[in-house]
């Protein structure tokens, strides 16, 4: 078995979630391992909505600051990262049936537009019914008004690649492939056995992330003592890919079938259509698309663009790890939560849940948590002020 250096931080899992808490701790002078059993963004964070938003819909929920919090983030994001972050216009269309009517729709786009303050992207209007006809051939037949607002749209996976190579020009290392065997935690270190290109290596960090997405369970039962538990459920979203192109922008719509709201976004000269809400149980290795979501979707975009071609050129799903409910997953919370080993003296921290939108705030966070048990480094940046740009 090979031994390798000491490392301040260690984390697992090279999404979104793992890359955001690497670049924050390089930055803040820690030394860095990021290990990544398959690739960069491998998982659900090349497979999400694709939005950097405020989460319009949280509002309902009374997720106020998850909502402020989202929208601050947006912000940050369209100034560093402008090659990677694009506002986008958004439209509601309110029908005969829709259950939300106008009024509180105004009311919730109001207060979306109070809690993003003064920035890019913070107001809405009214789009004029001699417009209607303009927007992709959405059905006029019982329709009442339109709104428009802003929300932002990223590539995924390369704000993933972006933000470790950010990471990586300050010094965090990245092993990929590279699969975590053990950990074993002690009072003042962990020690970690991993596995990179058939070889074992071991090597020590004054703390360890667990920042592996729908893994983050099997990931927990390789660290000894065992972990406090934290109660999830997988949920499946997934997103098809349709022939064709919205010109005009993003539309928010309204699922007739059950009232969860639908995204028809433009996405590479296609279509991209998302997302669903089906519990998933099973190896996250294996999540597929299933039928029904296949027909569940294209009855929604059918229902409002009866003239557009409905082919679908793809399809895939992705898993959002929510805590564990007798409510619908659409009703659940999406706040992040930082499961640590102690509340003292924590050495480990899992990441469950995430949104795409916040996940520098809760790389944040988990270094706040941890910060009793990290040494004192001088900062080498401040990532409030670091560009993100494609490597």
């Amino acid at each position: 078995m090979s031994i390798t250096c000491h490392y301040d931080i260690a984390i697992i899992g090279g999404g979104i979630q793992g890359v955001a808490v690497a670049q924050a701790a390089a930055a803040h002078g820690y030394d860095v391992l990021v290990l990544e059993k398959t690739a960069l963004a491998a998982g659900t964070s090349s497979r999400s909505s694709k939005l950097i938003h405020g989460g319009l819909r949280y509002l309902e929920s009374g997720q106020f600051s998850l909502v402020r919090e989202s929208l601050k983030e947006r912000a940050a994001l369209l100034r560093l990262a402008p090659s990677l972050v694009s506002l986008q216009p958004f439209y509601i269309p309110v029908y005969d049936q829709t259950l939300r009517n106008p009024l509180t729709i105004r009311a919730g786009l109001s207060l979306y537009a109070l809690l993003a303050g003064l920035g890019q992207g913070s107001g809405f209007r009214s789009i004029p019914r001699s417009r209607w006809g303009t927007l992709d051939g959405i059905s006029i037949r019982g329709l009442k008004h339109i709104f428009q607002y802003w929300d932002a749209q990223t590539d995924d996976q390369a704000l993933t690649r972006a933000i470790m190579h950010s990471a990586s020009s300050l010094g965090a290392e990245l092993r990929c492939p590279a699969e975590l065997i053990h950990a074993t935690i002690y009072e003042d270190i962990c020690e970690i056995e991993f596995l990179e290109n058939d070889r074992r290596y071991q090597c020590t960090a004054g703390a360890l992330v667990n920042a592996a997405g729908p893994w983050i369970n099997q990931v927990a039962e390789r660290i000894s003592p065992a972990l406090p538990s934290y109660p999830v459920e997988l949920v499946q979203g997934t997103h098809l890919i349709l022939e064709g192109k919205l010109d005009r922008g993003c539309y928010y719509l309204e699922s007739p079938q059950d009232q969860r709201a639908i995204f028809a976004m433009p996405w590479k000269q296609h279509i991209l259509l998302g997302t669903t809400e089906t519990v998933f149980r099973g190896d996250p290795e294996k999540v597929l698309p299933l039928k029904a979501e296949e027909n569940y979707l294209l009855g929604c975009f059918r229902y409002y663009f009866p003239d557009h071609s409905a082919k679908v050129l793809d399809r895939f799903s992705g898993l959002r790890v929510l805590p564990a409910s007798h409510n619908t997953p659409f009703s659940r919370s999406r706040e992040t939560h930082l499961q640590p080993d102690s509340l003292q003296s924590p050495r480990v921290v899992g990441i469950y849940g995430g949104k795409l939108t916040v996940c520098r705030a809760t790389a944040r966070k988990v270094l706040h948590t941890l910060r009793l048990s990290l040494p004192v480094r001088t900062p080498r940046a401040d990532v409030s002020q670091l560009p993100l740009k494609i490597p």
